[in-house]
C-alpha cells in the first residue's frame, strides 16, 4: 500500500545553506501543498536527515516553508479517497507516520521557524504548533477543519492544545472555526504576524536572530525546555537544571560566550553584521 518514499517524485525539498541554515519547503503549489502519505514520508526522510546533521552541529536552524499561495490546505483529497477504503489497520499505519511527522519537528534539536503565507488548514495547523517560532502573513488563515468531515485533529491535538491552551482547542476544534491571523497572534499559535510583503524579510531577521546564539546552548536549551514543560517542578528538574547551566559555563562555547561577553566581542559563531545571506 505505502510506496517507498525515494521511488516519488519530490514533493517537498531540504536545502542547507553554509550557515547551518536548513530549508524544508513544501513543493505542492497546484494542489495547495496539501499532503498524503507519500508528502509526509518524504517529509519524514528529510527531518531524519536535519536531526542527524543539527545533533553534529552542521544545521543550525530549520525554516519550515511552502511555495504558492497557501502553506498547506490539510489532507489531500486523492489521499482522502483512498483512506475511505482502508481498514483499520492501514488507518493505523498512517496516522502512525503523521505521528512521526510532528514528533520529528517537535523534537528537532535545533530551532524551528514556520513561515505561514496562506491557509494552513488541518494537520497543518500542527506543523505550526510544533515549530519554535511561527512567522505569519496577515493573509494567513488556520483552521482545525477535521470535525466538518467526521474526523478529529486527533494526532495533532496534543501539540495545538500546548500552543493555545486547552480551553481555546475546546472551542476551534470543535467549531472549525477560521481562525485570521491576528487571533492565531492573540491565542499565541503565531509569534509574529506581518505584511504579506515583509514576510520573507521578517523570516530572515528570525534567522539573523538565531544565528547570533550559541549553538550548543541552542541545542541544550531546546531539550531542557522540553523536559521543563513534561515536569516543571520536581527534585529531578531542579537537579537537571543545574547541571546543564554548570556543563554550559565549562564548556567551550560558554567559555568563548563569557570571554566575548566581557571583551565586548562577538562570539565565534555569530556572524558578521555584513555577511551575505546565502539562499
Amino acid at each position: 500500500m505505502h510506496t517507498d518514499t525515494e521511488s516519488r517524485p519530490p514533493m517537498c525539498h531540504l536545502e542547507i545553506d553554509d550557515r547551518g541554515v536548513a530549508r524544508l519547503t513544501l513543493d505542492r503549489p497546484e494542489v495547495h501543498n496539501a499532503f498524503d502519505d507519500h508528502l509526509i514520508g518524504q517529509l519524514n526522510d528529510h527531518l531524519r536527515r536535519a536531526g542527524e546533521l543539527a545533533h553534529r552541529g552542521e544545521v543550525r536552524l530549520l525554516v519550515l516553508a511552502s511555495k504558492g499561495k497557501n502553506f498547506s490546505a490539510g489532507a489531500d483529497l486523492h489521499w482522502m479517497k483512498r483512506m475511505a477504503d482502508y481498514d483499520f489497520e492501514d488507518n493505523l499505519v498512517d496516522a502512525r507516520e503523521l505521528s512521526a511527522l510532528m514528533h520529528g519537528l517537535d523534537t528537532l534539536p535545533c530551532p524551528t521557524v514556520c513561515r505561514v503565507q496562506g491557509a494552513a488548514f488541518g494537520g497543518a495547523v500542527g506543523l505550526a504548533a510544533c515549530c519554535d517560532i511561527v512567522v505569519a502573513s496577515e493573509k494567513a488563515r488556520f483552521c482545525l477543519s477535521e470535525v466538518r468531515i467526521g474526523l478529529s485533529p486527533a494526532v495533532i491535538s496534543p501539540y495545538v492544545q500546548r500552543a493555545i491552551g486547552e480551553r481555546q482547542l475546546r472551542r476551534y476544534a470543535l467549531t472549525a472555526e477560521v481562525i485570521d491571523a491576528a487571533i492565531a497572534q492573540q491565542l499565541e499559535l503565531a509569534h509574529c504576524v506581518v505584511e504579506p510583503d515583509a514576510l520573507d524579510a521578517t523570516v530572515d531577521a528570525m534567522i539573523d536572530t538565531l544565528l547570533a546564539t550559541s549553538p550548543q546552548a541552542s541545542r541544550a536549551t531546546k531539550a531542557l525546555l522540553a523536559e521543563v514543560a513534561r515536569e516543571p517542578d520536581s527534585n529531578a528538574t531542579r537537579d537537571h537544571t543545574c547541571r546543564i547551566i554548570s556543563e554550559l559555563r565549562v564548556s567551550h562555547e560558554g567559555q568563548e560566550g563569557l570571554a566575548s561577553f566581557f571583551e565586548k566581542r562577538r562570539p565565534a559563531w555569530a556572524p558578521d553584521s555584513d555577511t551575505e545571506r546565502h539562499s
